[in-house]
This record gives structure tokens, C-alpha cells and sequence, in this order.
């Protein structure tokens, strides 16, 4: 089936756009995004708890908009909108740095919509009801589509008893319920859990990223009744994978929506910092790597909206463009965070300039779910299975 013109992008996709930017625009604008996440960098960075910013207010507005009812099937009280309008918010998303659990419950979201069992639909229902929730689906080692994850799950009864470590986290200490990877008789089973379910503890990772935060979650004899079960054993992997293509697509998204923010910073710095009697923009020094982010962002955010577009209309297609959009939007994301950084001369890389939130956020996102050296070789794997 080929793609329909202009990836899909209708005009309720342009409605959850508009809506998303002048909203996001009005409440959590640069000056906002500065006194949440950055006005002391020792409280920051030195202090001996890792901070936590964010607003619960704004995420109780964007409860209200309905952005956490998107990506949920209607027949289970969501909007069920298509990946375009998905991405297109997770752009917007991405442009302010949003300090907001709202893009892990979307990934947790993709999962659980992928999964058969009873758990599944009550997440689903929670998530529109305003919970937040996020993914615990990955080992010590990085990784979140293996056959063996760092939680076990010992059958109990029905239900199943849950002990070990899900690492990598995000938006750990913001979620309501956890959606657990675990290795079960039979294979890979997925568990929803509640974030203050007896036996769960949660330690926080110190990262650079001020506007999430990370953590392991460890999971000590935790009872899930049969009603928690979100996959059974043997089924947790396939609903990852099925997922994983709208996981990548939204988290290159948010790096095109990033991106996009650095660039057009960079520039209005350019025209308006002087040297040598010229703005700084004037020599090509300057004027060529700013062009280039353009570039570079633009090859990554058509690639975004072919992946959203094939998760829709082709989705025998949707893992190869997945994993070219976030290659493409991870190159992106470093190319651009330096240049922002380089671009601004002197006071590029310190406290009191904002790129740095922009930056750190970008090298976050970059690695998250794999850069683009991980994606490319996901992608020859794909070549090869596709030639033999």
C-alpha cells in the first residue's frame, strides 16, 4: 500500500499541532523550561539527591487536553489517533524540553497497546485517566528487546512473584505504573505494576539531562495478580517489538523538535552577535554549519513522519524507516547540540546560556532506545534476513 500524500497529515493532525504549540508556547516556554530545571547548578548536580523537576499542574492541563487519550485505542476510552498526529506532538513536545512524563506514558502507551492481556486494557484505562506511566523493559546491559530481561518472574497462583532489576528507567519517579519486562517459564512476560506496590524501590541515576529523570527500579517478592498481566510468558517480546517501531518514531520526533529549537537560536544569535563589524552570521564560518543543522534536521524529520506514515499505512515498512528516522534524528541530535554550543562563542557552554538544557537533552535522547551507529546495524540485519 503506498503512503498517502503529505504522510496523512490531516486536519486533525494539524489541530493537535497548533493547539500543542500555542499551548506549550504559553506554559512552558524557554523562561519557564530556565526557572524549573536550571537556576542552581549545584542543587543541580551537587546535591546529594537527584532532583526531580517537574510541574504537576501543567501535567494535570495536559491531562485535561486529552494528549495522554491519543495514542489509545477508542474501543478502550482513547482518542486513537494516527502515528502522525502522534509524532507531530511529540515535535512540540520536544521543541520546549518538556519536563513531563507525558513521552514515557506514550512509549508506555505503544506497549501496551500491542498486548493481549488483562492488564493491558486496565493500563490503558488508568493512562487516560491521567496516570502516567512508563517503561521498565530494560537490562543492565541496555538493552530492552532481548529474550532475557533483569526482572524474573516466578509463577504464583495466577498471578506471578517479580524480583530483580529493570534499568535505564525514565521518568521513574513521576510514573503511577510501571510496565514490567520479565523472564518467565515459557519466555518473556510483561507485568503492569504499580509505582507504590510493596517491594518496589526506586533509586535514582544522577544523568545530565535536567529535564527527566532516570532511575533502576528494583523489584523485591512483588505480587502481581492474574489481572496484572499484560503479556503472557512467550508473548512479552512480540509486543515489544511490534512496538518498537512507534517507540523509535516518537523519540526521534521529540529530537527533530529539539533540534529545531537549537537551530533557530543559533541563528538568531548569529544576526545579531558582531564581530569584526558584521554580524557573526555574515562569514561562512558560521552561515555553513548553521545551513548544515538545517539540513540535518530536515533529512530527520521527513524520515519521522515516513516512519509515523508506514506505522499507519504499511507496516510490513515501519521497522526499517523506524530505525532510519532515529539513525538519521541521533546524528541530528549531535550534530546540532554542538554546533548550538560552538556557534555561541563564549558563553556556549555555560550555566547562564540556555543550550546547555537543550544540549544535555539531545545527548540523552541520542543514546535512548540506540544512536545511529546501533540503528544502522539494526538495519543491516534487516537487509540481510530480507535477502536470504
Amino acid at each position: 500500500m503506498a503512503q498517502p500524500k503529505n504522510f496523512g497529515f490531516d486536519e486533525e493532525a494539524q489541530m493537535v499541532r497548533d493547539s500543542a504549540r500555542k499551548f506549550l508556547r504559553d506554559n512552558a516556554g524557554i523562561e519557564s523550561l530556565r526557572k524549573l530545571v536550571a537556576v542552581d547548578h549545584v542543587e543541580a548536580y551537587e546535591s546529594t539527591t537527584q532532583p526531580n523537576y517537574y510541574d504537576e499542574k501543567l501535567w494535570q492541563q495536559i491531562v485535561e487536553l486529552g494528549w495522554t487519550t491519543l495514542a489509545v485505542p477508542e474501543q478502550i476510552g482513547g482518542a486513537g489517533m494516527s502515528m502522525v498526529t502522534l509524532a507531530a506532538l511529540a515535535e512540540e513536545v520536544g521543541s520546549v524540553a518538556l519536563p513531563s512524563p507525558l513521552t514515557s506514558t506514550l512509549l508506555a502507551t505503544t506497549v501496551l497497546r500491542e498486548a493481549d492481556g488483562p492488564g493491558a486494557k486496565t493500563a490503558l484505562e488508568a493512562i487516560v485517566s491521567g496516570g502516567p506511566a512508563t517503561l521498565a523493559i530494560t537490562d543492565e546491559s541496555g538493552s530492552w528487546d532481548a529474550a532475557d530481561s533483569g526482572v524474573a518472574a516466578k509463577a504464583q497462583g495466577s498471578g506471578a512473584t517479580l524480583n530483580g532489576t529493570a534499568y535505564f528507567v525514565q521518568d521513574a519517579r513521576k510514573a503511577a505504573s510501571f510496565v514490567v519486562s520479565a523472564t518467565a517459564d515459557g519466555g518473556t512476560a510483561l507485568y503492569v505494576v504499580a509505582a507504590d506496590a510493596p517491594g518496589v524501590t526506586i533509586l535514582p541515576d544522577r544523568i545530565v539531562d535536567l529535564t527527566r529523570d532516570q532511575a533502576r527500579v528494583v523489584f523485591q517478592d512483588v505480587e502481581v495478580a492474574a489481572g496484572a498481566v499484560v503479556a503472557a510468558a512467550g508473548k512479552g517480546e512480540a509486543a515489544i517489538s511490534r512496538a518498537t517501531p512507534a517507540m523509535l518514531t516518537i523519540v526521534a520526533a521529540d529530537i527533530c523538535g529539539a533540534a529545531e529549537w537549537q537551530l533557530q537560536t543559533t541563528n538568531e544569535y548569529a544576526q545579531i552577535r558582531t564581530q569584526f563589524d558584521h554580524p557573526i552570521g555574515f562569514f561562512q564560518a558560521v552561515k555553513h554549519p548553521i545551513v548544515n543543522m538545517m539540513i540535518d534536521i530536515d533529512r530527520a524529520r521527513s524520515l519521522v513522519y515516513t516512519a509515523a506514515c508506514a506505522i499507519d499505512t504499511e507496516p510490513e515498512r515501519a521497522q526499517w524507516y523506524a530505525r532510519m528516522a532515529k539513525s538519521a534524528a541521533s546524528d541530528a541530535a549531535a550534530f546540532c547540540s554542538g554546533r548550538s554550543v560552538q556557534l555561541h562563542g563564549g558563553i556556549g557552554f555555560t550555566w547562564e546560556c540556555d543550550v546547555h538544557i537543550y544540549f544535555k537533552r539531545q545527548k540523552h535522547n541520542q543514546m535512548y532506545l540506540g544512536d545511529g551507529s546501533y540503528q544502522r546495524a539494526r538495519l543491516a540485519e534487516l537487509a540481510d534476513q530480507a535477502a536470504a
